[in-house]
């Protein structure tokens, strides 16, 4: 239906909460690499538990290999820098929800790339969710929408 995209991502606990996530819900992650931290089932242990071997994990390695492997889909980027509030935007099937690394987010020439781009709106002076958050809320509307 849907699925989800992590780019370089950089905090292993954050990562295996999005897996989780993924794993309870039936959905795919894609892993663009390089991740900022050791793949490993140590790295995972405590957030991941064992719904890590549940979840259908793609690695990527590089922006343009998962750019190849996602040519005919929609790529919906969540991001501080877009205008249009998640809970406005209207999800499709087959959808990619790209989240960018937690120290950084995604580099300009990804911005460039990307389909479309939605935010969590914030308070003033906030500025930013944890992404394991912002992907649970994210993916939480899309499949409202969708099912």
């Amino acid at each position: 239906m849907i699925e989800i995209a992590l780019y370089q991502p950089d905090i292993p606990q954050n990562t295996a909460t999005i897996l989780r996530l993924a794993a309870c819900l039936g959905l795919t992650v894609n892993i663009i690499e390089p991740a900022g931290f050791q793949w490993s089932a140590k790295s995972f242990r405590r957030a991941g538990m064992d719904y890590i071997d549940q979840t259908r994990i793609i690695r990527h390695d590089a922006w343009p290999t998962f750019r190849r492997a996602s040519i005919n889909r929609r790529i919906v980027l969540a991001t501080t820098q877009a205008e249009t509030a998640y809970t406005r935007f209207i999800f499709a099937t087959g959808d990619i929800l790209m989240f960018g690394r937690e120290s950084a987010g995604v580099p300009v020439h990804v911005h460039e790339c990307i389909d479309e781009r939605i935010t969590i709106p914030m308070k003033a002076g906030c500025r930013s969710l944890n992404v394991a958050m912002a992907c649970a809320m994210i993916t939480g509307e899309a499949l409202r929408q969708l099912e």
